[in-house]
């Protein structure tokens, strides 16, 4: 089988005990670095010494159904340099490889990059959107930020320390330069640091350069209030879109700040 393995992403001691155990055992190991990959099993003192074969960004679409078939025979672990693969890391084609040639894909749960920058960052948690590394051209980046102006999830992005403070300056132009941040340095890690506050300043705090690996969370849009009876009509579009009643009736209570419940009755009246 393939088994995807979270590794830490800062701290050693947060590698969990079946990742140690799994190292042990495991023949062979696709790795997005193998050097990085040679550091995680000496800092664990792992003694076995498994094959390693580079899966990175520039050869994972030749080496995918290779690998996949190499699973099929035998375990095949995937680690990135930290945190899940596949998530802004190498492994979603060998995933998707694996899986269509009905290879079991699992995982070994651990260190989040994502989920740990949400949990300290002091915005909501019930619903957010990974939106993984902007766009570089700054016409890309700017179009991207203003179609996400009006999401009500918590946002959150990774970013290249040289770029946060564009980044920060380019959300606040679209977002409003009153909407909460948090800017989630080093997690994990010796000079771990979270700063808090409106994105107008956190760009102008991030402006002189930030240093080490980087996380942001920006709160969603508030709801935006319409008509009650714009929003029903909206619930009853979503409706004939596909989406079951109640279902269509939450997305809308989720931007319009009217009730679910109250949206759902009114469109099932109007349904008959």
């Amino acid at each position: 089988m393939l088994i995807l393995a979270a590794t830490p992403i800062g701290n050693l001691s947060d590698a969990t005990a079946r990742l140690v155990e799994t190292l042990e055992q495991v023949a062979v190991v696709a790795a997005e670095d193998t050097r990085t990959t040679q550091r995680l099993l000496a800092g664990l003192g792992v003694k076995n010494r498994p094959r390693l074969i580079a899966l990175h960004d520039h050869n994972e679409k030749d080496k995918a159904a290779e690998l996949a078939a190499l699973a099929a025979e035998q375990d095949l672990l995937l680690v990135s340099d930290a945190g899940m693969p596949t998530v802004s890391d190498p492994g979603y084609a060998l995933v998707s490889a694996a899986v269509a040639a009905g290879v079991r894909v699992t995982a070994l749960p651990g260190p989040s990059a994502v989920i740990t920058a949400l949990a300290v960052s002091g915005l909501p948690t019930d619903r957010f959107a990974f939106e993984g590394f902007p766009a570089r051209k700054p016409g890309e980046r700017t179009a991207a930020f203003r179609a996400l102006a009006n999401e009500s999830r918590t946002l959150v992005f990774f970013e290249g320390p040289s770029r946060v403070g564009q980044t920060l300056a380019d959300l606040a132009a679209a977002f409003g330069p009153e909407r909460r941040a948090a800017v989630c340095r080093e997690l994990t890690k010796l000079f771990e640091e979270v700063v808090r506050g409106p994105l107008s300043e956190l760009a102008a705090w991030a402006e002189g350069g930030v240093r080490g690996e980087v996380v942001l969370v920006v709160e969603g849009a508030p709801p935006r209030i319409i008509a009650f009876p714009d929003a029903v009509t909206q619930v009853l579009e979503l409706k004939r879109s596909g989406l079951r009643l109640k279902d269509a009736a939450a997305e809308v209570s989720a931007h319009t700040g009217h009730s679910s419940r109250e949206l759902y009755q009114a469109a099932l009246a109007v349904q008959g």
